[in-house]
């Protein structure tokens, strides 16, 4: 399945009566709930399974004594939170456990990924808006 397909998923479901819809597709889940915003207007909101089972995805991988941060999931890549904003993390940066390292945006949301130890930055594996897939090496860190 590929990320249009998706989309147009989500646009048709937007324009019906479904409130939920969950699919299952290779190493796919996912599941699409409609919610009232605040005009009362439905908008549909992707509910990304992967951040609810990351314990059991092996995310992180140590080579070396290098701690290798992966994608958990399909999206771009940036950086920064915009394109005038320093980066969150470059070569040779301190890191803290919980410290943004990027922004992964997967159906037009938001996703902060975060470093899941101290370390320093040693290795920047992906480019600013370049489409990373799942399980893809971004970081390689040097556990301090």
């Amino acid at each position: 399945m590929e990320f249009n397909d998706i989309e147009k998923l989500i646009e048709k479901i937007a324009k019906t009566n479904i409130s939920c819809v969950e699919l299952e597709y290779e190493n796919l889940k996912l599941k699409v709930e409609k919610q009232l915003s605040n005009s009362g207007e439905v908008k549909p909101v992707l509910v990304n399974e992967y951040q609810q089972v990351q314990n059991s995805i092996e995310e992180i991988e140590v080579e070396d004594n290098n701690l290798k941060v992966k994608s958990p999931m399909v999206g771009t890549f940036y950086k920064s939170a915009s394109e005038d904003s320093a980066p969150f993390v470059s070569v040779g940066d301190k890191v803290k456990k919980g410290d943004t390292l990027c922004i992964l945006e997967a159906m037009k949301l938001m996703n902060e990924i975060e470093s899941e130890c101290d370390g320093e930055i040693i290795e920047i594996l992906a480019r600013n808006e370049q489409m990373v897939e799942f399980g893809q090496v971004m970081f390689k860190i040097k556990e301090c």
